[in-house]
């Protein structure tokens, strides 16, 4: 059972947890929980960090951010003693959740599920801080926004887990986001890969690696709302799981959107082989992920290279950028945080053309440019100016007929 900041923002939120592991064990079931930080607290952990140096060593920004989780797994414990529930805290390095030594983005390299295991053993209810693991350089490193996510997923497979509950404050993933779409609709089932797509596109329901992690593992996951009480066997959330072969999927499962998004072009690249390899090498060992790409060929030997990259490596990607130039010399640098990243995901997609052209002729109906495409089997995304972003996500929807009762709908 993983619960996110939303659903451990307060001490009564705690208790409320601390109530529902108690609940789930009297069902006969033995429970390992993963928790967030308290809701804005490692927002107020990076700001610290932040006003102290907006470029700050990121192993040492890792210690200062970890922290909330420790905090959220020692009080819950405590809240699970006081009802009787036997309980104890782990950390991320108690756990031995070993990642690599990207600090701020680290990827889990194994987890090591025998303190977990033993634990259960004993009758106790092992709580872990999400989020952290432990680097090869035995320091604190944490996994990246919704990194609680990917910890819950990589211990629920570790230990064997029959399935991964995360619970957070929705009650599952929906075609769009209802606080934008009003006629959005609550999905009883998801195939891994439209989730790992819907995550990647924006939905914050589940972070992406978490959803790869499941995928490859094998975890089944439930999505689920912390905040209602839900009677035993009574139809709620949404299964992430392997496709669902007895059911004929829509042409688009869902749509997502995410202005975290940050935009870079460079002008007057030179039209050479190996110069983007170059460039997006040295951007990858500095662990920022690039999402879109396009480029335009000029006529006189340079193209103008554009793409995406996440709204918080704005800084250290403009400064590499800089760095570079007197390596791959370009005319000039232009970012931009004024976009928006739309996609409509489905596997439906697969045996059926047309999805591209209802996207762009439903924004073009609107007035809505589009600055740069992407595609994969299942998903189109597209980026616009970010004060489009509801207007498109409401139109797409209607015009992909997810207004209705969606496919396995509550």
């Amino acid at each position: 059972m993983k619960f996110g900041g939303t659903s451990v923002a307060d001490l009564d939120r705690i208790r409320h947890v601390a109530k529902r592991v108690q609940a789930e064990r009297a069902r006969g079931n033995r429970v390992a929980v993963v928790v967030s930080a308290m809701a804005g607290v490692t927002n107020q952990m990076v700001g610290f960090c932040h006003d102290l140096d907006p470029l700050a060593p990121a192993a040492e920004a890792d210690a200062v951010v970890a922290s909330g989780e420790q905090v959220t797994s020692g009080l819950l414990a405590i809240a699970l003693n006081n009802l009787g529930v036997p309980s104890r805290s782990f950390q991320g390095w108690q756990v031995a959740l070993h990642t690599d030594t990207a600090y701020g983005h680290a990827a889990i390299e194994s987890v090591d599920g025998e303190a977990v295991l033993a634990s259960l053993q004993k009758n106790e209810v092992p709580v872990m801080a999400g989020f952290q693991g432990l680097s090869p350089e035995g320091r604190i490193a944490t996994l990246g926004r919704g990194g609680s996510d990917t910890s819950a997923v990589a211990l629920a497979a570790a230990i064997g887990a029959a399935r991964c509950d995360i619970y957070t404050d929705v009650d599952g993933v929906y075609t769009s986001d209802p606080r934008i779409v009003k006629n959005a609709q609550r999905l009883r089932h998801v195939a891994y890969e439209e989730m790992l797509e819907l995550a990647s596109g924006g939905a914050k329901v589940l972070q992406t690696r978490s959803v790869g992690l499941a995928m490859r593992e094998r975890v089944l996951v439930r999505v689920l709302s912390s905040f209602s009480d839900v009677e035993p066997g009574r139809d709620t959330g949404t299964v992430v799981a392997d496709e669902d072969a007895s059911v004929e999927k829509k042409l688009v499962t869902g749509i997502a959107y995410s202005i975290d998004e940050a935009k870079f072009t460079l002008s007057r690249v030179p039209d050479q082989p190996g110069v983007a390899g170059r460039l997006f090498k040295a951007l990858s060992e500095a662990a920022i992920n690039i999402d879109m790409i396009v480029q335009a060929i000029g006529e006189d030997g340079t193209t103008n290279l554009t793409f995406t990259a996440a709204r918080s490596d704005e800084a250290r990607t403009i400064r590499l950028l800089e760095e570079l130039r007197a390596e791959i010399p370009y005319g000039a640098l232009l970012s931009s945080r004024n976009v928006a990243k739309i996609s409509v995901v489905g596997v439906g997609m697969r045996s059926n053309p047309g999805v591209a052209a209802t996207m762009f002729s439903t924004l073009a109906e609107r007035g809505i440019n589009v600055q740069v495409i992407s595609t994969s089997e299942i998903k189109v995304s597209v980026l616009i100016d970010a004060e489009y972003a509801e207007l498109a996500m409401r139109a797409l929807h209607t015009a992909y007929g997810l207004d209705g009762p969606a496919e396995g709908a509550a």
